[in-house]
């Protein structure tokens, strides 16, 4: 399929003549072709009429149709073959393992909102059965059941430039929720953006829907993006980003004369907690463990463990000349984008520069553009506790060691923290009482908590939780990854004695065995 640069609205490819925007090979410096030049309010408003005259006919689509178009979303992002593969490797400078591998997730989740669409549950469809003759008062026929908000806008991530953007998990879940998408490209993968929008607007036609259910734009900068949010046809969004970025669109969406839900993943340093037992038998392992997990990817995971919590002591100084040497032996990677690149660059610079911190150990520098080279730094508990800049997010392969006295300035360590992504206790059976003691402050502090285990890699699947209290996410009652995003672009709607022939199809009589549902209270 060839790139042409053009932004997509509805079934139409559209050559603009605003500001142009490339992508650049990170690996390289290289500047790609073809340009993509921005959109505007023009762009924004044909976009959103388009999604709002869709919405209607999108979302009483049947569960089978909805479910065919993802999968034939995910079917026409297969047959783009090599072509998209080797053009995200050079957009992002990721290996073609890394790409090969965000494409099946990228799939999968397509196919496993298939499935959910096809089972129903979502509906969460309810019948309160008439009971006319009810003593001192009747009751009416009540049924309930989830409907789409409308048209909602995603925004590509920088950092998952398959899973987490055109296709991604917002967009898949929206579409399953029966909301049409208007998607704004990340800037720092256009062509990518284009290839799987190209498959997107295929599966569109292919289902004969209509063309409204998806547009992708291109717009650098935040004009394009404040104008998405800002657009009153609008209903819900979908990011992840900067803390900053995500923030920006909350106050906008909440500005508007209709608030609408912002779901923004931002910022989480996910704190990794060493508890005694388990450093004092198994330092080294957990270290290399540890640098394993720090360097995956140039550390660019929004689960990266940028945090690790563990008692001052002889088991931690192990651990802490394991990582030495371990992580002098990683070699730099590239990132993402220069842009990615430069806020490393100053976010290990503050480290280094502040003096309640000490540079631990680093890993192999290198003489190409925007290598990540990996760090990590050591603090006291104490001073943690008290210096705030200690929490910063560095995206990346950097981490800090907070060294505590005692079990109780771990437990201050862990009340101190923002809200994050996940919270893993690296433990074994004789710390079940520390565990215990600090597992109800985790359970408040972050959305996934883990025992035994790294925090990068998130699994796709019904029981996934990727969301967690502010600053990790703008709701913490939501998830972006799982079954469970599809909650986000939904709302609840009842209907009193309403005949059967006016009834959504879900809730009549003869169609309610098809899905799971509550009659009189009860489960069938």
């Amino acid at each position: 399929m060839e790139i042409t640069g053009r932004s997509l609205i509805g079934q139409s490819d559209i050559q603009l003549d605003g500001k142009p925007v490339y992508a650049v090979n990170p690996a390289t410096g290289e500047t790609l072709e073809p340009a993509y030049h921005c959109g505007g309010i023009d762009e924004v408003n044909r976009a959103c009429d388009l999604a709002d005259k869709a919405k209607q006919v999108f979302r009483v689509t049947s569960l089978e149709e909805r479910a065919v178009f993802l999968e034939t979303i995910a079917s026409e992002i297969e047959a783009l073959g090599d072509v998209l593969v080797q053009r995200c490797m050079q957009e992002t400078g990721l290996p073609q393992a890394r790409i090969e591998g965000e494409r099946g997730r990228t799939c999968g989740q397509l196919r496993l909102f298939a499935s959910v669409v096809r089972a129903g549950e979502w509906l969460d469809a309810r019948v309160e059965t008439a009971m006319p003759d009810r003593s001192p008062l009747p009751r009416a026929d009540l049924r309930q059941q989830s409907i789409a908000l409308g048209p909602v806008a995603v925004f590509g991530a920088s950092n998952f430039p398959l899973a987490f953007s055109v296709a991604g998990g917002d967009t898949a879940s929206a579409l399953a929720a029966g909301c049409p998408v208007v998607v704004k490209a990340h800037s720092a993968h256009p062509g990518t953006s284009e290839l799987v929008g190209r498959a997107v607007q295929s599966a569109v036609a292919k289902c004969n829907l209509p063309e409204g259910v998806f547009s992708l734009l291109y717009g650098s900068g935040s004009e394009l993006g404040q104008a998405l949010v800002m657009d009153h046809r609008i209903k819900a969004v979908g990011f992840t980003g900067s803390r900053s970025g995500g923030i920006a669109l909350t106050v906008a969406a909440q500005s508007r004369p209709e608030p609408i839900p912002v779901y923004a993943e931002m910022s989480s340093i996910n704190p990794v907690f060493l508890l005694p037992n388990a450093l004092e038998t198994n330092a080294q392992e957990l270290a290399t463990g540890f640098v394993g997990s720090l360097a995956m990817g140039a550390g660019q995971f929004c689960t990266n463990p940028g945090l690790i919590i563990a008692l001052r002591g002889e088991a931690l100084d192990r651990f802490l000349s394991t990582v030495v040497s371990t992580i002098s032996e990683v070699a730099a990677q590239t990132m993402l984008t220069p842009g990615i690149h430069r806020a490393y660059v100053n976010g290990v610079e503050a480290l280094s520069a502040n003096e309640n911190v000490r540079l631990l150990g680093c890993g192999k520098d290198g003489e190409q553009p925007n290598l990540c080279q990996a760090a990590v730094f050591v603090a006291s508990a104490s001073d943690f506790l008290v210096d705030e800049r200690l929490q910063d997010e560095v995206f990346g392969s950097c981490s800090l060691v907070v060294e505590c006295e005692d079990m109780a300035q771990v437990l201050s360590v862990a009340l101190k923290l923002e809200g994050q992504l996940t919270a893993t206790l690296q433990m074994n059976d004789d710390d079940l009482a520390h565990a215990q003691f600090l597992l109800p402050t985790l359970e408040e502090k972050a959305g996934r908590v883990m025992v035994n285990g790294w925090p990068t890699g998130v699994e796709v699947c019904h029981s996934m939780v990727h969301g967690g209290p502010f600053p990790a996410t703008s709701d913490s009652r939501s998830t972006s990854v799982g079954s469970s995003a599809i909650f986000r672009f939904l709302r609840p709607v009842c209907y009193q004695n309403l005949p059967q022939a006016l009834l959504p199809k879900n809730l009549r009589d003869d169609e309610l065995s098809k899905v799971s549902h509550l009659w009189d209270g009860k489960r069938v």
